[in-house]
């Protein structure tokens, strides 16, 4: 599996709970329960490597409650991903609209 996507995870993940639950370490409960699922649908993705970005993905493999509250986290941080990861942001940006 590429670790590249859980990285991406979890400073997503990050940003969404600094400014959201005030927490500038570590990821609250809430926020750590979805890292640890994340990362489980990640490692068990049937494309390995060759996954798109999961908004361009053909299976959608979260249970609807964690589809929400990840899609809430990457609406949240993605445009903010620029200012504090800025290579991680364009990277991304390319892979989810050029494959």
């Amino acid at each position: 599996m590429n670790d590249s996507e859980k990285k991406i995870v979890t400073k997503m993940l990050r940003i969404y709970c600094r400014f959201n639950h005030g927490q500038r370490r570590a990821l609250c409960q809430e926020c750590q329960l979805l890292e640890d699922y994340a990362y489980r649908r990640l490692e068990h993705c049937k494309f390995g490597d060759a996954k798109a970005p999961c908004q361009n993905c053909t299976v959608h493999c979260y249970r609807p409650d964690y589809r929400e509250k990840i899609r809430v986290v990457m609406r949240f941080a993605g445009p903010r991903m620029i200012f504090f990861h800025p290579l991680d942001a364009i990277k991304h940006l390319w892979k989810t609209k050029f494959g």
